[in-house]
């Protein structure tokens, strides 16, 4: 007996044709780092604006001869006039110097105030909010008006500070604080001081609050007094944080403006000239913009030479 058997026919589907994708697809895992860098770019975009074109223009314009700028007007010629007139210039030698013992003078004065109030306002006392308000209003005073205090504080004629100084028999006569060359670069660096050592002190609380306190428990059950434990734990720990703000500090020194300019304008005899006020009087007050240029293209330089050296210090420091 013949079985037939019927066998259905099998269809093997064809698999949908594949959709063309135009563009970049941005959900691939391999294309996703693409979806950063479209947010980022609007945010590069400004900062170029912002940032990178008035620097290529500063660095253009020192290379020309170039007085008063007039919107307009016709390229001058490439000339290292600028950068000649620089390096042989006494007044910039001069300005290097002031803003070098300037650099040395506030950021050892504000690392050693500011650390000390730091490691006082981080212990446990009655009054610590307080405290820590009173380290951090400073910071919090506009620069124009701790001049403002300080001038009256330096004066010549009613000041706090020859009062102060007659009291303790340190001087017989008023000192003349704007009119010494010695008395103004104190009088600066003692207003710069008082507003920058908060900043250290900041810092300094944020990098101990950051330390762990089974460090010093470990430590004190050893036997180590507390100046093994602020050798041995807290300096080695502060010191990323205190790395970063050095150089913040030396950077605020070297490109601040206002406290000198007000105080006491550069004089006398250029004893408070920093780079600073240089590049100020050379661009507004001698209308000489090439030139000036080329002073803030230098101390550009200079700053990024130091903040590489502090940096690669404080990294060498943590390794």
């Amino acid at each position: 007996m013949n079985q037939h058997r019927t066998i259905a026919p099998s269809f093997t589907p064809r698999s949908a044709p594949a959709r063309r994708t135009f563009g970049l697809d941005l959900a691939r895992p391999s294309r996703r780092h693409w979806l950063g860098y479209l947010l980022l770019a609007p945010a590069v975009l400004l900062i170029a604006l912002i940032i990178i074109y008035p620097l290529f223009v500063s660095v253009d314009m020192s290379f020309q001869n170039v007085g008063l700028v007039r919107l307009g007007a016709p390229r001058r010629p490439f000339t290292t006039i600028n950068y000649e007139r620089l390096i042989t210039s006494p007044e910039f030698w001069m300005a290097c110097w002031v803003t070098f013992k300037l650099i040395v003078v506030v950021t050892i004065a504000c690392f050693v105030l500011g650390v000390g109030t730091g490691l006082l306002v981080n212990n446990k006392f009655r009054g610590r909010a307080i405290a820590r308000l009173f380290v951090a209003l400073p910071w919090a005073v506009p620069e124009i008006v701790a001049v403002v205090i300080f001038a009256w504080i330096f004066d010549s004629s009613f000041g706090l500070m020859n009062w102060f100084f007659i009291k303790l028999g340190l001087v017989n006569t008023t000192i003349n604080w704007f009119s010494d060359p010695t008395a103004a670069f104190a009088a600066v660096a003692v207003t710069m001081v008082w507003k920058g050592y908060p900043f250290v002190s900041i810092m300094t609380l944020a990098g101990l609050q950051s330390i762990p306190e089974d460090f010093y428990n470990a430590a004190r059950v050893d036997g180590a007094n507390a100046w093994q434990r602020f050798i041995n734990i807290t300096l080695p720990c502060l010191m990323p944080v205190l790395g970063v703000t050095m150089v913040l500090t030396i950077l605020w020194v070297f490109r601040d403006f206002s406290i000198i300019y007000v105080l006491t304008g550069g004089g006398p005899l250029r004893a408070t000239q920093t780079l600073s006020i240089m590049t100020y009087e050379q661009a507004f007050s001698f209308f000489k913009m090439g030139y000036a240029s080329a002073v803030g293209v230098v101390t550009l330089i200079l700053c990024v030479i130091a903040s590489r050296l502090m940096v690669g210090r404080s990294a060498e420091s943590i390794y």
